[in-house]
């Protein structure tokens, strides 16, 4: 990120884990970002790498188990509960499933204004200048009027999903957690919906950290792309860097496994053999090791760091200089 940009998100050591019969599960362990205003950091990986949980953490829908969030000079972790809920008029999500995350007994409009009224911004008797807001907000994410007092199971995926951005944007906020917001919808609704958090960021100057599990969608929506495995951040660095030379084995594979929509080209998949790691109690080192092609004992035998291997470009592998060498 350069020096120029301001920061709006800095997380350090962020730590999540879960309590199981089996163990303490490290859905996120000791990740470490920052995240520039008005920028889009990108989040990938498998499913069950810890992605949804990270954004989640961050706006403490999850109490962390260790690390911090500061948010705009903030400390999220710090915060009581008097201080999140004002907090939150900032930091809002986007879910995954514009159905599930909707109340159903719910119209368009009474969704979109209860942040509103939750956060006090309007009192029940100013019911005019809320409808005015609630109109507006439709406007802006492309509902039609005649949509105010419509509820969700009569209107198509898309539609719900401009319902759930529109509930987000309602009270004007900084950043968002984008939980997939796409991958429910049809592939036909899935562009108009990312041109639209597109234009909506440029009007705003919004600041996204979007989630999800499709390369090709978080290409051209983020300045930076992290890469998860297990609860760790692998790689991380400028969007078109990654997607022109990733450096760590899982990158790789990952990328070679985007679809290529030419039948007479042949895709050079990078097959993963063995099984995960166990994500509850893991061990020391490398939890990309067991299916890594490239793995030494060396690899398990303590944690790998993130290390820079050029300017804001960090990865977790003790063969990443190597590996960058053989690029050049």
């Amino acid at each position: 990120m350069s020096a120029s940009k301001q920061t709006i998100l800095s997380v350090e050591h962020l730590k999540k884990y879960f309590q199981t019969a089996s163990g303490q599960l490290h859905a996120v362990d000791d990740v470490n970002f920052t995240l520039a205003k008005g920028e889009t950091l990108g989040v990938v990986g498998e499913s069950g790498c810890g992605k949804s949980t990270l954004g989640r953490t961050i706006l403490r829908l999850h109490e962390p188990t260790d690390g911090k969030v500061i948010f705009d000079g903030k400390d999220v972790t710090a915060c009581s509960k008097q201080e999140m809920k004002k907090l939150r008029e900032d930091m809002q999500i986007i879910f995954q499933d514009p159905f599930a995350s909707i109340n159903p007994r719910m119209t368009v409009s009474q969704t979109i204004a209860e942040p509103l009224l939750i956060q006090g911004k309007y009192k029940p008797g100013d019911k005019e200048a809320l409808n005015r807001h609630v109109r507006q907000v439709m406007d802006r994410v492309g509902l039609a009027q005649r949509l105010v007092n419509a509820y969700p199971h009569e209107l198509d995926g898309g539609r719900r999903q401009r319902i759930g951005i529109g509930r987000a944007l309602a009270l004007e906020p900084k950043f968002i957690v984008c939980d997939e917001p796409v991958s429910a919808l049809d592939v036909s609704i899935q562009a108009q919906i990312l041109n639209l958090m597109q234009d909506i960021q440029e009007e705003m100057g919004l600041t996204y950290l979007f989630i999800t599990h499709d390369l090709s969608v978080v290409k051209h929506l983020s300045n930076q792309i992290m890469v998860m495995y297990l609860g760790q951040v692998v790689e991380i660095c400028d969007a078109k860097q990654l997607f022109r030379a990733p450096v760590h084995p899982y990158t790789k594979a990952l990328l070679s496994a985007i679809p290529i929509p030419d039948p007479r080209v042949k895709m050079n998949k990078i097959p993963l053999k063995d099984e995960l790691s166990s994500p509850i109690n893991p061990k020391p080192g490398c939890r990309f090791a067991k299916r890594c092609p490239y793995a030494t004992p060396e690899c398990t035998a303590g944690d790998i760091p993130l290390c820079e291997v050029e300017p804001g470009h960090s990865v977790a592998c003790i063969k990443a200089a190597q590996f960058k060498d053989a690029m050049a």
